[in-house]
């Protein structure tokens, strides 16, 4: 998972960095604000960021308004580290749009099963992406039978657009993705059996 560390204190990135990357994570470190908006705004895939409330720049919870705001439609997990424990500034965090908020000096094993958490977030919003695409491309070729279709009341063809009149099944086929297997129902199992004991 490709994650954004922002924070202006050195030693605080190089620490989350280390940790992040000892858990298997590939980091990007940016010192400010600013850049790490533009950053975020570049990023092709998936991306969880813990961005620092105070920065050079741009401020944590700015970057996280400006993230739901011009790009609505990233996959990211925004998760903010502060020093600022009141109820207010969570609540002010989480409603600047960060998923998720963790508590400077952090402990590392909340900060795991909180990174955890978001890749399983950023996992399936991936997924359901792909299942929405998969869906969109179905749609596009699915052919759609709409309007009054003519039928003959005794043999049952339909006429066309061209005036014609032909079986049902040929129409069909024509006009939507549909196959068709042929057999007979019971009732007219029945009728036809009838008729050749008849015959016998």
């Amino acid at each position: 998972m490709q994650v954004l560390i922002a924070d202006d204190d050195r030693v605080t990135a190089e620490i989350l960095a280390r940790t992040l990357e000892r858990w298997g994570h590939d980091t990007t470190v940016v010192g400010d604000g600013a850049d790490a908006f533009e950053r975020l705004r570049a990023a092709q895939a998936a991306t969880l960021a813990i961005l620092d409330w105070m920065m050079p720049g741009m401020a944590g919870p700015e970057i996280c308004r400006r993230v739901r705001a011009e790009l609505p439609l990233a996959n990211m997990y925004l998760l903010l580290v502060t020093a600022r424990e009141g109820r207010s500034d969570v609540v002010a965090g989480l409603d600047a749009g960060a998923d998720d908020y963790v508590i400077k000096p952090f402990d590392a094993e909340e900060l795991r099963a909180r990174i955890a958490v978001g890749i399983r977030v950023l996992s399936l919003q991936e997924k359901l992406a792909d299942r929405v695409a998969e869906l969109q491309t179905a749609l596009t070729s699915v052919k759609q039978l709409q309007g009054l279709l003519p039928i003959c009341s005794y043999c049952k063809r339909i006429r066309g657009d061209d005036q014609y009149w032909q079986q049902v099944e040929g129409y069909l086929a024509e006009h939507s993705a549909v196959q068709f297997s042929h057999g007979i129902c019971p009732s007219c199992y029945e009728g036809l059996k009838a008729q050749l004991d008849g015959l016998t």
